[in-house]
């Protein structure tokens, strides 16, 4: 983990995040109380079986929905206190998330892939291709740049939407089984590209896995066990 961030605040901050739903007569409870830190150059695991509410904490973190109570910091702004238009603002710019399926543009080569939320946040189309194509070869993908999605690999597919979710240079990566569609051997991969490049860019990510083998990458495992989260290592 890099000490960049000592006297930052956290890149995410969880404070007493809880999700509940009501079924019927009853309340169908998700998470309960979560508290939880990250700083910038550090990477946390999310482990749990399915159900247990990783999603949910994924997408209460991402600002994509609302928690029942409690809130979200990013670098030290509470989210959920904030508008829609001022959350999509941090979502673009301060966020990059990254999903089990890489929801890749068919019609658009890799660079355009990767670009293409620069290109919506304004930045000049040069500067996002310059961007888009650093990230790119970053990640291994030099000679592939030009290729369009059906021309690449799962795992290279995949590359690519991680340089996609950098290209903004978010403060924080949320990723939710970024390998879980890929054969052990691309997974190892493709995992280990993301870690080095959320380190060497200097962002903070919450990655949520089934894959126990992954977490060598990770500075902390935390387990979602009865609504809670608990530190494995």
């Amino acid at each position: 983990m890099s000490d960049s961030g000592v006297g930052r605040a956290p890149a995410l901050r969880l404070r007493g995040l809880e999700r509940r739903f009501k079924s019927g007569d009853s309340e169908l409870v998700v998470l309960d109380g979560v508290d939880l830190d990250i700083m910038a150059g550090e990477i946390v695991g999310l482990v749990g079986p399915s159900g247990s509410g990783k999603s949910s904490l994924l997408h209460a973190a991402g600002l994509l929905e609302r928690p029942s109570s409690g809130d979200v910091e990013i670098e030290g702004r509470a989210g959920w206190t904030l508008n829609d238009d001022a959350r999509t603002a941090i979502r673009r710019s301060r966020i990059g998330f990254v999903y089990q399926f890489h929801h890749l543009l068919p019609e658009f080569d890799a660079v355009l892939n990767t670009a293409l939320p620069a290109l919506i946040a304004g930045v000049p189309r040069k500067d996002a291709i310059e961007e888009a194509e650093r990230l790119l070869i970053g990640l291994g993908l030099a000679g592939r740049i030009h290729h369009q999605p059906a021309q690449l690999s799962g795992g290279e597919q995949q590359r690519v939407a991680i340089a996609r979710a950098m290209v903004n240079r978010p403060a924080l990566i949320l990723a939710d089984e970024p390998t879980g569609n890929l054969d052990p051997d691309t997974s190892t991969v493709v995992f280990a590209a993301l870690s080095d490049m959320v380190r060497k860019e200097g962002a903070a990510a919450l990655i949520a896995t089934h894959n126990f083998e992954l977490t060598k990458y990770m500075d902390r495992v935390m387990s979602l066990e009865h609504h809670r989260l608990v530190q494995r290592s």
